[in-house]
């Protein structure tokens, strides 16, 4: 039986019915429903439900948008991501005001039931040693998007992930614009932020002076290992990879209360409470650096911690949720957020 969380009529954000492109809460919740329904297009795989028996069509279908590419894992043909394309003859909508995206490209997160939970957590465990880019639905997924931009342009396209599939968004619109020049439109949610959950700490004190240990830590090793300092030239630092990303500005949703994401808020907070103690050079080096991948360094692993960004437009959710981690809380009407702009300078 199918379960009342899949059913858009139900859970979906159906209110929807006169869409604002201009308005970043309907597209907040355009984005995850895109989302939501990659996670019930694997549901309907794996339930046999097809034809009017699927439920994942009007999660898509609701905002005018049409299934055109299924992306199937290899390894255990599961559907991971989708591509949909905006229905552009759409007669109630004047373009010359609102600009809604030709194709978005959507990637679901984790699922843990038979015939899925082997493949997510092992791609889990890729993302926390940084090695995602090694994988294949990060390659099968940059190269569409990739091909995509090359038809239609990069204005038209946007990317949209939850969880892991967040991780694999973030990591598609990192190399689009470290090798392409290509700045995406992105909505991450629940990002994964991999590293020790410092911002569940009450004591703002005790929480902060275990970040400034951190950040001197990392400072330190980052200054070892690659001989930063007063010698560095200009042609180095133009060309350092979270230079040439810094205008990238990605959507990220968190909620302060899911150990996975929680952390985005402190690391960009804490950047700019260096500054105004006069620390910023330490927090500037810090800020590019991960203690894992200079662990993964010193084994001979060689790892990106790309979940480091140094600019983001981060949307944090103030409401108690009973799902701090799901996608479904990133359309209810009732939230309230705190959002804002951090741009690495």
């Amino acid at each position: 039986m199918a379960s009342e969380r899949d059913m858009f009529g139900l859970i979906g954000p159906s209110y929807l019915t006169d869409i604002d492109w201009n308005n970043f809460h309907h597209k907040r919740s355009i984005a995850a429903s895109l989302v939501k329904g990659v996670y019930i297009l694997e549901q309907d795989r794996q339930e046999k439900r097809q034809g009017p028996q699927a439920l994942a069509p009007p999660w898509w279908q609701h905002f005018n948008f049409k299934l055109v590419q299924l992306l199937i894992d290899d390894h255990d043909l599961s559907y991971f991501g989708a591509i949909y394309e905006f229905n552009v003859t759409f007669p109630c909508l004047d373009y010359t005001k609102q600009r809604p995206p030709r194709y978005v490209i959507a990637f679901r997160g984790t699922i843990t039931k038979h015939g899925n939970r082997a493949q997510d957590l092992k791609l889990d465990l890729h993302c926390i040693i940084n090695n995602l880019r090694d994988s294949r639905r990060f390659k099968i997924g940059f190269e569409l998007t990739q091909n995509l931009i090359s038809q239609v342009g990069q204005g038209n396209v946007w990317l949209a992930g939850h969880s892991l599939g967040s991780s694999i968004a973030l990591l598609i619109g990192r190399h689009m614009v470290q090798y392409t020049g290509t700045y995406l439109e992105t909505y991450l949610f629940n990002p994964p932020f991999i590293s020790a959950p410092i911002e569940m700490i009450k004591n703002e004190k005790v929480k902060f002076g275990l970040r400034i240990a951190k950040s001197v830590v990392k400072a330190g090793l980052a200054k070892a290992a690659a001989k930063y300092g007063d010698g560095q030239s200009i042609a180095q630092e133009y060309n350092d990879p979270f230079i040439v990303l810094s205008l990238w500005t990605p959507y990220l949703f968190i909620n302060p209360s899911d150990l996975i994401c929680s952390e985005y808020f402190g690391y960009f907070e804490h950047r700019e409470k260096m500054e105004k103690i006069g620390a910023g050079k330490i927090e500037k080096l810090a800020t590019k650096h991960s203690i894992g991948k200079f662990v993964s360094s010193a084994m001979g692993i060689d790892s990106e911690a790309t979940h480091l960004i140094p600019s983001a437009y981060l949307s944090t959710n103030c409401c108690s949720s009973d799902e701090v981690h799901g996608i479904n809380q990133w359309w209810k009407l009732d939230l309230e957020f705190k959002n804002k702009l951090y741009q690495y300078k």
